[in-house]
């Protein structure tokens, strides 16, 4: 009998072990990180359907569209707000968010955009800011938070209009949020245009700590479309580490998930997979790729899956063909 009960708890450890996720990891030279909450597509799935795929290792939701006076839009995925104010409260994302997390997914406010009003008329305001996105979606305790207890995994900057004031005080400030409660590990993270220097984000990325930095590149002469020649990831490689606060930092290859989600700059995974393959290989800041987004990547055709899978496993598959939307 005591034998029969010590196979069936190996068994049980070893159905627990294979449940597990694997926590994400920001050194990786192989994670997968994709947009959410714009419909870009035009429709989208829940963020948790997402994160059901293992090809997902983390997910910017898109976006914090005005700030510093808040306002969120995660285009038809929530739409109640609180009392008495505009801003958005999104229970059924947090309990999104906490099954992304559980299953190893680290989940990301991206705050601007292409479209939207925001930006710092001071480091004061840009510092005291940062206060109320600690305290609305990360470690605080605002009394008024979007994602009620789910806590984010760090936040994004995004960058595309505007001032470029404050940003690098806003990060600072973040930073020193992170440092006093180290129960959690946060990211910082930006999501340059490919020309180098960015001209908004430029001199942030030159002064302020990123984890990881999302570099776009499509809808822009550097960008996947003219690889070789033309495309300048070695010039993102030497800013990662000569310019960089942290020489660790991992830099990624933006690239839009079908043909319409961007106006150029478009690959199909197997060209794709080539160009991360030697890209790889050649530069130790390689993180992977991120992808504008997740309804383009994964809705309509196995792009996602294969691009993921060939980062993962240094085989490149072919991707069913989509239909191009006009």
């Amino acid at each position: 009998m005591a034998r029969v009960e010590f196979i069936f708890l190996l068994i049980a450890l070893g159905i627990a072990f294979i449940n597990v996720a694997v926590a994400f990891d920001v050194n990786s030279n192989s994670n997968f990180i994709a947009y959410w909450g714009q419909s870009s597509a035009g429709s989208q799935k829940s963020l948790g359907e997402y994160c059901k795929d293992s090809s997902v290792d983390a997910v910017a939701l898109a976006f914090l569209y005005q700030f510093p006076n808040t306002k969120l839009d995660f285009s038809a995925n929530c739409r109640s707000t609180f009392s008495g104010s505009e801003l958005l409260h999104c229970p059924e994302i947090a309990a999104d968010i906490k099954y992304c997390q559980s299953q190893g997914k680290a989940i990301l406010l991206s705050m601007g955009g292409a479209a939207g009003a925001y930006g710092f008329s001071s480091d004061e305001e840009a510092r005291s800011y940062a206060n109320t996105v600690w305290d609305m979606f990360l470690g605080g305790n605002g009394s008024q938070r979007p994602f009620d207890d789910a806590i984010l995994d760090g936040v994004d900057l995004d960058i595309e209009g505007g001032s470029t004031s404050g940003y690098a005080a806003y990060v600072a400030q973040l930073r020193s949020h992170f440092a006093a409660k180290s129960d959690k590990k946060y990211y910082i993270t930006g999501a340059p245009q490919c020309p180098f220097p960015d001209a908004m984000l430029g001199s942030t990325l030159n002064s302020a700590w990123f984890d990881m930095v999302f570099v776009q590149f499509y809808n822009n002469f550097c960008g996947l479309d003219a690889y070789p020649q033309g495309f300048n990831y070695d010039a993102w490689d030497t800013w990662a580490k000569s310019q960089s606060v942290n020489k660790d930092v991992k830099i990624y290859i933006g690239a839009p998930g079908s043909q319409s989600a961007a106006g150029r700059g478009y690959v199909d995974a197997s060209q794709l997979n080539t160009i991360t393959g030697e890209i790889k290989g050649k530069y130790s800041s390689f993180g992977g790729v991120m992808t504008w987004d997740a309804s383009q990547a994964f809705d309509s055709g196995s792009w996602g899956q294969d691009v993921s899978s060939a980062l993962k496993s240094g085989v490149a598959k072919r991707s069913i063909p989509r239909r191009r939307r006009v």
